[in-house]
C-alpha cells in the first residue's frame, strides 16, 4: 500500500495534519474551504518541500480521468489527478498525442505543469505549454477557470504556479495527431565532438537526451527519438559525432536493467511508448534516488557543462547518471524556461541525503555564472534571493498570488521563502 504521508523516493515525510481522499468536486471544494492550510499531492514525485504543508493534504487520485476529447478544438479535458501514462493510451486510442512527456509516465499532469517538468527537443517547450485552460478550487472553496485566450496574465501566471494559487481539479490540453516514433541509443560520444557539435547533436531527433556520469572524456549515452511518417524508413547510422550505435538494450543509469526502458534499438512503435524513457509498467509507485535539476540558457550550455564536467571526482561518489536535454523558451511566468532556450542538466543521485546536500552548493556555484534556475520539485540549496531575480515577471507572480490566496491557505515553508523576497 502506498504510503501518502511519503514522497516517492521516501525521502521526506509529509507534516500534514490530515490526509484526505476527495471522491467528488463537493469533497474537494469543502475541504479546502475549512482549511487553514492545504497543499495537493499526485505522484508525489517532488523531493523537496513545495508540496508539503502542516495542514490538510490532498489526494487527487480520484481526479483520474479524461472528461472529453474535443475533436472540433483537437484538445482534451482532463482530471489534474491523472497519470499521464493512462491519459496518454486514451490519446493513442483516439488517435491523438500531447506534444511530448517526461521520462517517467507515471507523474500525473497537474504536478508536471505546475512545476514546469519537461521532455526534449529543439521545438518542445515544457509539458505546460499544452496546456490551454485550467480549472482549481482557490482557498475560499471557490471554482475558477482560466484560459489562454480570456485571461492572459492570469493563466500565463497560474499555469506553472507551484501550487501558489490552489488546487487544480482539471487542465485542457493542445493535441496533435498520433505519431510513431524510433529511438536509437549511441554510446561514447567524446567530449571533443560535443563542445565543437552541440546544437547538431542536440537537433539530431524531435528529442534527443545525453546520459552522462561525467567520468572521463565521453558522454555515456546519446539517445535520439525520431518521428517516423507513415510509409517511411529510418536507417540508423552506425556512428554519430564519434558515438557507436548501441546493439543491445540500455538503460541510462548503469548496472539496471535495460528491460526497464521502453523498446530501443530502432523498434518503431507509438509516441506514448517512446518519447518517457521508462516503460509505464516498469517504474512502481517509490523510487530509490533523489533528484537534482538546473536549467541555464541555451547559449552558455557547452560552457555550463564544461563547467559540470570539471566536477569528475566530487560527482563520482554520489551520481548514478546525468542528464541533459534541450526544452524550448515560453511565455509562462514562473516557467523555468520563460523567455529562453534552455538546457536541462539533471542529476539522479546515490539514497544519501546529507551528501547531497553537501554536494549541491558546488554544483550551483560552477553553474552560478549562468544564472541556472533550479526545477521547483527538486532537491537545491540556492537561496530564493538569488532565484528570484532570475524571473523577470516575479513582481507581478507574486501579486497574483496575493489576489488568488490572500489568506495563504496554499502557502508553506517553500512558497514562505521565495515569495518573501523583495
Amino acid at each position: 500500500m502506498i504510503d501518502l504521508r511519503r514522497n516517492w523516493s521516501g525521502s521526506r515525510t509529509f507534516q500534514a495534519r490530515e490526509i484526505h481522499q476527495p471522491k467528488t468536486l463537493d469533497d474537494l471544494q469543502r475541504i479546502v474551504s475549512k482549511s487553514e492550510r492545504a497543499k495537493a499531492i499526485g505522484s508525489r514525485h517532488s523531493f523537496n518541500s513545495i508540496a508539503d504543508t502542516s495542514g490538510d493534504l490532498i489526494s487527487l487520485e480520484h481526479f483520474d480521468h479524461v472528461v472529453e476529447i474535443d475533436e472540433q478544438t483537437s484538445s482534451a479535458t482532463v482530471g489534474g489527478g491523472m497519470p499521464y501514462a493512462s491519459f496518454c493510451r486514451e490519446l493513442d486510442a483516439a488517435g491523438y498525442a500531447v506534444h511530448n512527456m517526461a521520462s517517467l509516465p507515471q507523474i500525473t499532469l497537474a504536478g508536471a505543469c505546475s512545476t514546469a517538468t519537461h521532455g526534449s527537443g529543439d521545438s518542445c517547450g515544457n509539458l505546460a505549454t499544452a496546456v490551454r485552460a485550467l480549472t482549481l478550487v482557490t482557498g475560499n472553496g471557490e471554482l475558477v477557470t482560466l484560459d489562454r485566450e480570456t485571461n492572459e496574465d492570469d493563466f500565463r501566471a497560474v499555469v506553472v504556479g507551484i501550487g501558489a494559487f490552489g488546487i487544480i481539479t482539471e487542465m485542457t490540453l493542445d493535441l496533435r495527431p498520433a505519431f510513431q516514433v524510433r529511438q536509437d541509443i549511441y554510446e561514447e560520444l567524446p567530449h571533443s565532438q560535443l563542445w565543437k557539435h552541440f546544437d547538431e547533436i542536440m537537433s539530431l531527433g524531435y528529442s534527443v537526451s545525453l546520459f552522462t556520469d561525467w567520468q572521463g572524456r565521453t558522454v555515456n549515452q546519446l539517445w535520439v527519438k525520431r518521428i517516423v511518417e507513415p510509409q517511411s524508413t529510418i536507417t540508423a547510422e552506425q556512428e554519430l559525432f564519434g558515438a557507436q550505435l548501441a546493439t543491445v538494450v540500455v538503460h541510462p543509469s548503469p548496472g539496471k536493467p535495460g528491460a526497464d526502458c521502453n523498446d530501443q534499438l530502432g523498434a518503431v512503435g507509438p509516441w506514448h511508448q517512446r518519447l518517457p524513457h521508462f516503460r509505464d509498467d516498469a517504474v512502481g509507485p517509490t523510487g530509490e534516488d533523489l533528484q537534482t535539476e538546473y536549467f541555464v540558457d541555451r547559449r552558455y550550455a557547452v560552457d555550463a557543462l564544461q563547467s559540470v564536467a570539471e566536477l569528475e571526482d566530487e560527482l563520482r561518489p554520489l551520481l548514478k547518471t546525468s542528464e541533459i536535454r534541450t526544452v524550448a523558451a515560453d511565455d509562462l511566468w514562473m516557467s523555468t524556461a520563460f523567455e529562453s532556450d534552455c538546457i536541462g542538466i539533471h542529476f539522479s543521485w546515490q539514497m544519501d541525503l546529507p551528501a547531497v546536500e553537501d554536494l549541491m552548493p558546488l554544483i550551483e556555484q560552477q553553474l552560478r555564472p549562468f544564472s541556472p534556475r533550479p526545477h521547483w520539485g527538486k532537491l537545491f540549496t540556492m537561496p530564493s534571493d538569488e532565484i528570484a531575480p532570475r524571473y523577470p515577471r516575479f513582481e507581478d507572480f507574486r501579486a497574483h498570488v496575493e489576489k488568488y490566496d490572500p489568506n495563504g491557505t496554499f502557502r508553506n515553508e517553500f512558497l514562505d521563502n521565495l515569495l518573501s523576497v523583495r
